[in-house]
């Protein structure tokens, strides 16, 4: 009789180097072994050959409900699942419900397990006017970290919450060693500079970037990682576009304050040049820079300074995204299914090993959000997520593809020299390469480890 229930046999890709001849052995819905060599017997096996077995990704910022009556988390996760995404952490900005109380957190738990396809966590924030008053009862609830914005995109959906506040925040989330991660634009300055730049007539993506320069940016990183040293408490920059924000980071790392950076996709695949054509597609707060910027980015990826990769995933309806006034478009776009896919890409084109994938898209934030316990390796004891990526070429059709609920990407025409040819969930499949095979609800919560005893994401 076999001790095993699977074995998926591959390159495996592990964070520090790859088994070419490798397995992943799974029982029970976790990870039993991992070698390299013949593959033990098992009641079901797949041998991959050459391709490409990771650990399911573990996006880090989604809004599943940003776009109420267009996405909600059975759509937003079955993209997930297609893209080898196996757990998602979404953001507390609700459209219609700040989730900013134990009340709310736990009702968002409750819809949300009724509907996702895939394992998610969750973010919590506070509401101004209460300030870190309900921090505590968040944590109990099973928060994964808490979001802030130093940029009040909405006074009650995404309010911008004042230094002082965010310092008395810090300093009660460092109690809980939770992460503390912020929107990273300097309000008074965007909003001075978005005036100027309307009353000098400036139209479509250039009048964006002019009112969102990298200074404005970089101004609200400084903040945020000062008040993370004065409180002790982990400090995470949500979404950095330009490569002097990542050497801000490093430098707060190196005088030992826990300070993390997380680099949206866009960013590394983008660049403020594809915005004539995009227009409003490729319209992200903080903007996409030119391509000198994005290029620094994939250096310090190299150099270890990015802790995560995120997609920053929204499905505004086309409506929204094809304004004449470029500044009256939403901000954001999708992209769970080209995740793994783009990132694999640059690496490629690059020289660098996919064991960078496994790192920023699964083993950091697992530890970003404390979910080692279960999350982010293909690790004996940790539930049996993984993704298998194939060689070939492929061009992305957001459309074609059935997956998302959006009809139109920024990464629509992009070739794709990976494919997900399979994805497992705790051991079961939940995406075979064509369909999206989890229902509703197959997706559990996943809780933070309630400890302090916290290791930093290199």
């Amino acid at each position: 009789m076999s001790d095993f229930d699977l074995v998926i046999s591959g390159q495996v890709v592990l964070p520090e180097r790859l088994l070419r001849r490798g397995f992943v052995a799974i029982r029970d819905g976790k990870v039993a072994a991992v070698g390299e060599g013949p593959s033990p017997a098992a009641r079901e096996s797949h041998d991959f050959g050459e391709a490409l077995v990771l650990p399911g990704a573990i996006d880090s910022q989604t809004h599943a409900r940003s776009t109420r009556g267009v996405e909600d988390f059975d759509t937003m996760t079955r993209a997930a699942a297609a893209g080898g995404v196996t757990t998602v952490v979404d953001m507390p900005y609700d459209n219609g419900r700040l989730i900013c109380n134990a009340e709310r957190f736990g009702l968002k738990v409750a819809e949300a397990g009724a509907l996702s396809r895939v394992d998610f966590a969750l973010y919590a924030t506070v509401h101004p006017q209460e300030g870190a008053a309900r921090i505590d009862e968040l944590v109990a609830a099973g928060a994964a970290g808490f979001k802030f914005s130093t940029f009040g995109t909405d006074p009650e959906r995404f309010p911008r919450i004042p230094p002082a506040t965010l310092h008395d925040c810090f300093a009660r989330i460092a109690r809980h060693g939770l992460v503390a991660g912020v929107h990273n634009e300097d309000d008074e300055t965007v909003r001075l500079l978005e005036a100027r730049v309307r009353a000098a007539g400036v139209q479509g993506y250039l009048a964006h970037g002019q009112s969102r320069p990298i200074y404005s940016e970089n101004l609200a990183v400084a903040t945020i990682y000062e008040t993370g040293a004065d409180t002790r408490c982990r400090a995470h920059v949500v979404h950095c576009s330009n490569g002097r924000g990542y050497e801000l980071c490093a430098a707060y790392r190196q005088m030992g304050h826990q300070a993390t950076i997380e680099a949206c996709l866009h960013y590394l695949v983008l660049c403020e040049e594809d915005l004539a054509r995009l227009g409003a597609f490729g319209k992200v707060n903080p903007p996409i820079r030119p391509a000198v910027e994005r290029e620094k980015l994939w250096q310090h990826l190299a150099a270890g300074n990015i802790t995560v990769v995120s997609t920053d995933h929204v499905s505004w309806p086309l409506e929204r995204k094809n304004l004449d006034d470029f500044h009256a478009n939403a901000s954001g776009a999708p992209g769970l299914e080209v995740l793994y896919p783009l990132l694999l890409k640059g690496c490629t084109e690059r020289g660098l090993s996919p064991s960078f994938a496994a790192r920023l898209l699964a083993q950091n934030p697992a530890q970003l959000f404390n979910l080692t316990a279960t999350k982010g390796a293909l690790q004996v004891g940790c539930d049996a997520d993984v993704v298998v990526m194939e060689p070939g070429h492929t061009v992305y059709d957001p459309v074609a593809s059935g997956h998302s609920v959006a009809s139109w990407s920024p990464y629509a025409g992009m070739h794709l020299p990976w494919r997900v040819t399979g994805t497992w969930l705790r051991g079961a499949p939940v995406f075979d390469g064509a369909r999206v095979l989890a229902a509703p609800g197959h997706g559990r919560f996943v809780r933070p480890i309630a400890s302090h005893e916290v290791a930093v994401p290199a």
